[in-house]
């Protein structure tokens, strides 16, 4: 009896491992330049003049909440959340997502957007806000219905900026400018101040 339980849990377990093609783990150094080339395949070369980026540029993810997805040893999703202040009220900003266009079918999109929201949540944030389609995003909780009065700092579309809270009320008195907060990224020296022979000369 006990090698035939043993035998059914075997085949349980691949089972699920089966039925689960692709890992979502926390974001490494080595996927940096993998997921810089995701972003690029998805949104193109303008991701980086777009709003959102304004907050987080020269700043470091929020702390455990930066992850990838690996699906036959490729990186093809990703997500990060960063420390933002609402208005004078902290919350965590997320983006961008994104998912190979050929691995789409596998539903990594929702997963990833809820083994995020569940990390958040487990590290004690209060809220989440992001730009994006309110109908995609609804299926999670989010909303405009707390956001009303929050800002970006450059163009955006007022229906496109959603919040989901993690704790009832954190998004109450929320209202003005959305800015970057947390850790400072480091900087990194230019390659062209170390290699003067990398400058072009004018033509």
């Amino acid at each position: 009896m006990t090698a035939l339980t043993s035998t059914a849990s075997k085949k349980t377990v691949a089972l699920t491992i089966a039925a689960t093609p692709f890992a979502i783990r926390a974001e490494r150094g080595s996927d940096v330049a993998a997921r810089e080339a995701l972003l690029d395949v998805c949104f193109g070369a303008s991701r980086h003049a777009r709003t959102c980026q304004r907050l987080r540029d020269g700043r470091l993810p929020a702390e455990g909440l930066a992850f990838s997805v690996k699906h036959q040893g490729r990186l093809v999703g990703t997500v990060r959340l960063w420390h933002v202040r609402a208005g004078g009220q902290a919350a965590l900003m997320l983006g961008p997502l994104a998912v190979d266009p050929a691995c789409r079918h596998l539903g990594i999109g929702a997963a990833l957007m809820e083994h995020a929201l569940a990390a958040a949540k487990a590290r004690g944030h209060g809220a989440v806000i992001l730009l994006g389609d309110a109908p995609y995003y609804a299926r999670f909780g989010f909303s405009a219905e707390k956001t009303a009065a929050l800002s970006l700092p450059g163009p955006f579309e007022r229906d496109r900026l959603l919040g989901l809270e993690l704790r009832a009320g954190t998004l109450d008195d929320a209202w003005g400018m959305i800015v970057a907060d947390g850790a400072t990224a480091p900087k990194i020296r230019s390659q062209l101040k170390k290699s003067p022979r990398l400058v072009p000369r004018a033509a």
